[in-house]
């Protein structure tokens, strides 16, 4: 009778076995928190538009989204961490222009960001400003190229790290201009403010997040933007393009994770995301910061991040710059 009633036993879970099917890991995604991994310091562009993501993506997806600041290199310090992490859908890196830039900038990276990542969802694009300190005596984009040159080598202009798009806006100025400026390179923009507030350094080209809320603020004065015509949020700013012609520098934030993760948590995040970027409040928010919102399919947004990469290519060999 026993063993009856163990081979009866066996052969019904071996039955429930053939008829039940395992869910895919990635069904229930995402199950737990999930790091996003941001290259710059708490209060910088980035940071902002990562924390109003991070919020509407955890409102979709009902698991907290946690923004994990890893300042430093440029950004190159969050992506090799996001990099090296199991691709798993659980951590995943902010990608910006800096991405792009590095990829030629840099001389010795551990890692290949085209190689090594695959794109996610791309949230908006968006231009840099420059801003000057209050005590600089230029208010146009021709007054600030007229004092460079009468004053080489005594402007100095801030960036958030080697290899941001901050710093190569900064850059290509300088060559286009034959400005003479001098690099102080921060670890995130609003680490960089209080020095420009206080004209220790004069300028940075921000991305235009941090650097609107400091104009409007008062704190800093406005000469242009980089994209080549008029920023729609900004219309009463100038494009720098309108004083030194072919000026452009525009750029872009998306999402990226480790290659290796699986093509149903991609699509689960790119929906996401572009139902985010449907949402009014949302797209209120990084109106309110500058930002056109630009959902993308993973595909679309790939190519982008490549073709920015060989943009930004060219314009470090132009610039004549690198970081070892």
């Amino acid at each position: 009778m026993l063993r009856i009633l163990r081979n009866g036993f066996f052969g019904l879970t071996l039955l429930l076995g053939l008829f039940s099917v395992s869910p895919p890991a990635s069904a229930a995604y995402p199950d737990r928190p999930v790091h996003w991994m941001i290259g710059f310091a708490a209060g910088g562009p980035v940071d902002i538009v990562a924390r109003i993501m991070a919020q509407a993506l955890s409102d979709r997806l009902g698991q907290q989204f946690i923004v994990e600041n890893r300042a430093g290199s440029g950004g190159n310090i969050a992506a090799a961490a996001a990099i090296n992490a199991a691709p798993d859908g659980y951590t995943l890196l902010f990608v910006a222009p800096n991405n792009a830039i590095s990829t030629s900038l840099y001389k010795k990276l551990p890692f290949d960001f085209l190689r090594d990542t695959v794109p996610v969802a791309s949230i908006m694009q968006l231009t840099n400003m420059l801003v000057v300190s209050n005590a600089f005596p230029a208010k146009t984009v021709q007054e600030f190229i007229d004092y460079c040159k009468a004053n080489p080598g005594k402007i100095s202009y801030a960036s958030s790290g080697n290899g941001t798009s901050v710093h190569m806006s900064a850059e290509l100025f300088k060559a286009m201009t034959k400005c003479d400026m001098i690099h102080v390179p921060y670890r995130g923009s609003a680490i960089a403010f209080p020095d420009i507030i206080s004209n220790k350094v004069q300028l940075i080209f921000d991305n235009l997040p941090s650097a609107l809320e400091q104009s409007r603020g008062g704190n800093v004065r406005a000469l242009g933007v980089t994209s080549p015509q008029r920023w729609p949020t900004v219309p009463d700013v100038p494009a720098i393009a309108e004083t030194v012609p072919g000026f452009e520098s525009v750029g872009f934030y998306g999402i990226s994770a480790p290659k290796g993760t699986p093509s149903e948590v991609i699509e689960i995040l790119n929906k996401a995301v572009g139902e985010a970027l449907k949402d009014p409040k949302v797209i209120a928010r990084l109106t309110e910061n500058g930002g056109i919102p630009k959902p993308m399919a993973p595909a679309e947004f790939g190519k982008l991040v490549a073709d920015e990469t060989e943009k930004w290519r060219k314009v470090v060999e132009f610039a004549g710059v690198s970081v070892d």
